[in-house]
């Protein structure tokens, strides 16, 4: 006969980076499109300003988080954001300031802004600022191990997956833990399938990330607890969102790659541009 189950147990399937009993939600915006994008610049650490698209794209994603509830709906609480986080490099920085500013536009109230380098894009060494085919001219060898086996192989000067994995871990365990903080512990003994409802169940804590493709990969396989080689499972869209919500410390991956917030059809010059620079293992 089996045991009871224990509440103070962790879930099976739960990241250890995320605290036992964590409800909680993450949103992941990825940042819009940059000029290096237009021009078919890998970029990394680098900077690279949105376009004039890209600014576009993250007014109508700020839109959208700013009215979650709004048809279709968002699985986003209908709440201010405990906190926005960002990467360092301006166009994160910019994509959140422009959705903050629409969340106040909507009088939601909106937290300070937070950069955080553990959500840096990941670096990409001598292959960074150079275009597609320059460095498949020069770096044909090294780009297609990097597409195939990418826990084994990374640009030349840049950053390896396990590097990568070591700061977004921590990251991420910091804010998860201060939405942790002060909250009630939620319980695995409730529905775990959609459809269903426990009309009791208190609102959690939400919070917004915004950053990049490559390093959003990275943040998804931590939360889910799956190992680096699944890192090219997961793809992200320019000024796409991604809904990932943590119940009593076990994440669920509830919504992947929105966008149609944009207003972009299938075979729009914007989602080619993006999908074929997600093929080329550009970040």
């Amino acid at each position: 006969m089996s045991s009871s189950p224990n509440d103070a147990e962790r879930p099976e399937g739960a990241a250890p980076l995320i605290p036992d009993g964590l409800d909680a939600v993450l949103v992941l915006l990825r940042h819009g499109q940059t000029q290096f994008i237009v021009e078919k610049r890998f970029q990394g650490q680098m900077e690279a300003p949105l376009s004039s698209l890209g600014e576009r794209q993250a007014e109508l994603a700020g839109a959208r988080l700013a009215r979650p509830h709004a048809a279709p709906a968002l699985p986003i609480p209908d709440t201010a954001p405990f906190a926005i986080v960002h990467s360092p490099l301006s166009r994160a920085l910019r994509g959140a300031e422009i959705v903050a500013a629409a969340m106040t536009a909507a009088g939601r109230v909106t937290p300070p802004l937070r950069a955080d380098a553990g959500f840096l894009e990941i670096g990409q060494g001598e292959w960074e600022g150079l275009r597609d085919a320059e460095i498949e001219a020069r770096f044909g060898d090294s780009l297609a191990a990097w597409r195939r086996w990418p826990t084994r192989f990374y640009a030349p000067g840049g950053e390896s997956l396990e590097q990568v994995r070591a700061r977004v871990d921590g990251s991420l365990a910091v804010l998860l833990a201060e939405m942790a903080d002060g909250m009630p512990r939620g319980t695995m003994d409730r529905h775990q399938v959609l459809g269903y409802s426990d009309a009791a169940q208190q609102s959690p804590r939400w919070s917004l990330i915004v950053g990049h493709g490559g390093v959003f990969r990275v943040v998804v396989c931590a939360l889910l607890g799956l190992p680096a080689d699944h890192f090219w499972n997961f793809d992200f869209g320019l000024a796409a969102i991604t809904v990932v919500e943590i119940r009593a410390g076990r994440a669920v991956l509830r919504a992947m790659n929105l966008d149609e917030h944009l207003g972009l059809g299938e075979g729009s010059a914007s989602t080619d541009s993006s999908t074929e620079r997600n093929q080329s293992g550009a970040l």
